[in-house]
């Protein structure tokens, strides 16, 4: 059976280091996504949206796997695209304002029709909530800059930062703050938790 990495095969967009802040050229991907608002600490419909987006991705996995594919893959971690209405609720950890997109890219050669028919397998059979908002869209963010995080969300301050000096020292910020969790929060120790900061750019 053949095993596919794709976060080695996207090493690029998917393996940053906290050394540098680097520009990547984000190109057209697939995604599972969902939104919703709130604090992700607290928010119920935050954990049901996380829950909705791995039950899927891993049905849709298995169904890959034990299909006439014979493939086999990591599925890949997931991701946010983080926002407000008002930018100063992010000064203020003001968290019940914030909006969020929460996402997980899904391999080009696992069909749509799969991807929708593992949504439906996952509702028939766990009935989760946040299981119906989910949608598979296609998403390009093009030119951005991203750093490495080490350590509990609580402290990226001064990553974001570099991030965003990078940015304004060669065009201007755009779009929404983008965050790739390369660690199971639920198993690791907050200081070890990685997280990949990206911002898209003019």
């Amino acid at each position: 059976m053949t095993q596919i990495d794709l976060k080695k095969d996207l090493k690029d967009l998917y393996q940053a280091t906290t050394k540098k802040v680097v520009q990547v050229d984000v190109p057209e991907l697939k995604f599972l996504m969902i939104d919703g608002q709130g604090d992700p600490n607290t928010s119920a419909a935050y954990a049901d949206a996380v829950q909705a987006l791995f039950s899927v991705s891993y049905t849709a996995k298995f169904m890959v796997k034990k299909g006439q594919m014979a493939l086999d893959y990591a599925v890949m971690p997931l991701e946010g695209l983080w926002w407000a209405d008002d930018m100063r609720a992010f000064t203020t950890a003001d968290k019940a304002q914030w909006q969020w997109t929460m996402m997980i890219m899904q391999p080009e050669f696992v069909p749509d029709e799969l991807i929708q028919e593992a949504i439906g397998e996952v509702l028939r059979k766990k009935k989760l909530p946040g299981v119906d908002r989910l949608r598979l869209e296609r998403f390009r963010e093009g030119r951005c800059a991203q750093v490495l995080h080490v350590g509990p969300f609580s402290e990226e301050g001064p990553a974001i930062e570099r991030v965003h000096d990078f940015i304004n020292e060669r065009s201007g910020l755009r779009g929404k703050h983008h965050e790739i969790y390369l660690s199971d929060v639920r198993r690791a120790d907050p200081k070890k938790w990685k997280t990949i900061l990206r911002q898209p750019m003019n």
